[in-house]
């Protein structure tokens, strides 16, 4: 008797050490834009766009590849002309579950002086 209660407890934590350990995989690709923010009105030559990405296998920004640090952390820069401009950052995990954001930016136009 306490034998299988002790196989019980053991498997019982094996399988749960296990699910915690999967909890990634679990729930898939995750991407968070953390500037600039959506609707935002930016102006200059240059756009940088920031945040996190996790779990992922396959990551782009407008469709280019793009790579994130250890972390999950990327850092972006482009040069879209003036007026309305969307910014989509996606990615797919290893069993191709995709995760997309897009933000909607206003870019003015920009003269130096």
């Amino acid at each position: 008797m306490k034998s299988k209660l002790l196989i019980g407890i053991m498997l019982t934590l094996v399988v749960g050490y296990g699910l915690f350990e999967a909890r990634r995989i679990i729930a898939g690709p995750e991407v968070t834009i953390v500037s600039p923010a959506d609707g935002a009105a930016v102006a200059g030559p240059t756009l940088t766009v920031r945040g996190t990405a996790k779990n992922v296998s396959f990551f782009t920004i407008n469709d280019s590849p793009a790579f994130t640090d250890p972390s999950g952390n990327f850092s972006y820069t482009l040069s879209p002309a003036p007026g309305y401009t969307v910014v989509t950052v996606a990615s797919i995990d290893r069993f191709g579950r995709r995760a997309a954001k897009s933000i909607a930016l206003t870019v003015l136009d920009y003269c130096p002086v």
